[in-house]
């Protein structure tokens, strides 16, 4: 008799993010329906969290669980780089025990926000080597990338996609960036970002509703040296504009893509002051949806806080910290409702917002049906990766 496939999983899940946990779920919804026999686990930054949710086997991303604190001392900086040691041993050897590992989609080849090159780019790298060293297929599926301004992250970055045995990515530019980089893209396909497999919820609407998606944002890479400044311009303006709906009698929730999100929530809140300003609770992508799904229009910034309201086929205004949210919102038919989160122009986005809601219904009419296409294409991406890397009898 053949045994079960064995299916690794592996990345930033249950670390907070809800568009990763998103897309993760969106995968193992897959595996569940097409493959309800293998094996899987998961390596990832919240083995905890993802152990008591789902019901797997997982095992800590890094050896050194103060990884993604800033080192404090010479005892934490010597930790971490013992850490990286051990996660060469680690990360091969759990890579060994899979047939296949899925990176499920994320941004895992970008730096759109501030990131470290010996931090989750490492950890990526250790996968798809240890993936060639024993002969595990490892598959990036639907994954962002970007060309980074740092010469070390370009590296690391580049030499994990090429080691991968199949890459997607979840949009053209991505795709783009990664030939810019020297990856041969030539038998690499784009297919639409995970969430779009995701589950549509049904609750009522609440009339004249807004939802409002707002992220702890402070720049790029690039922006450290003026991170708190960014910060502050961006939540006193946000903040401005949720007063203004508040004064024209709008009901708002307000909505985190992050758990480091919810202290922009918290203060809006409270200089608000308003019954009329709410926020939502929410640990999960489907959580999200499911509150998203009762507001009629929505105003975000974080990625996935984006995608899920084109999912929902709501008019939808995109202020984004990076290209890829443009991309996606014009896919979706709404390009010309789109600001970027380090220069708000207060005034284009009263102006912008009048022009969605009188144009709702036509635009929620587009959206939708994009939005169904973007779904057929998903189950052409599963269908493919089934036969590329799970057919029945594997091993």
């Amino acid at each position: 008799m053949t045994p079960p496939a064995r299916i690794g999983l592996f990345g930033l899940l249950g670390s907070g993010n809800l568009g990763n946990d998103g897309s993760f779920e969106a995968v193992l919804g897959y595996l569940r329906a097409a493959h309800p026999d293998a094996a899987i686990s998961v390596m990832c930054g919240g083995p905890e969290i993802v152990a008591s949710r789902y019901g797997l086997e997982t095992t800590a991303l890094n050896w050194y669980q103060g990884e993604y604190r800033t080192a404090s001392g010479p005892l934490s900086i010597a930790m971490k780089g013992f850490g990286k040691l051990v996660d060469v041993v680690r990360t091969a050897a759990w890579v060994r025990r899979q047939d296949v590992v899925i990176v499920p989609g994320m941004g895992v080849l970008e730096a759109t926000l501030p990131v470290r090159p010996w931090g989750f780019p490492y950890s990526l790298f250790l996968l798809s080597a240890s993936g060639r060293l024993v002969g595990t297929k490892v598959a990036l599926v639907s994954v962002g990338a970007n060309v980074s301004g740092q010469r070390a992250i370009r590296a690391i970055v580049g030499g994990a996609a090429r080691l991968a045995a199949f890459r997607s990515y979840r949009d053209e530019p991505s795709r783009e960036a990664m030939r810019e980089m020297g990856v041969d893209v030539t038998r690499d396909h784009v297919y639409p970002d995970l969430a779009f497999a995701l589950p549509v919820p049904s609750e009522p609407v609440l009339p004249r509703s807004v939802g409002v998606g707002v992220m702890a944002y402070h720049g790029g890479n690039e922006d450290r040296a003026r991170a708190d400044e960014i910060y502050r311009s961006y939540v006193d303006k946000m903040t401005r504009f949720i007063a203004k709906l508040v004064a024209d009698g709008r009901p708002v929730r307000l909505f985190i893509g992050d758990q480091a999100d919810r202290q922009v929530v918290d203060e809006i809140v409270t200089v608000v002051g308003s019954p009329l300003v709410a926020a939502a609770e929410m640990s999960t992508l489907d959580e999200l949806l499911r509150s998203m799904s009762r507001v009629e229009t929505v105003v975000a910034t974080r990625y996935h806080n984006v995608l899920c309201a084109l999912k929902l086929a709501k008019p939808t205004l995109s202020i984004g910290y990076a290209r890829k949210n443009d991309v996606l919102m014009t896919e979706l038919g709404l390009g010309e409702f789109c600001q970027q989160a380090k220069d708000i122009d207060f005034d284009a986005l009263v102006r912008q917002f009048a022009e969605l809601e009188s144009r709702a219904g036509e635009l929620a009419e587009v959206v939708a049906k994009r939005g169904a296409e973007q779904e057929r294409l998903l189950d052409r991406q599963f269908s493919e990766l089934s036969a590329a890397f799970l057919p029945k009898g594997v091993r």
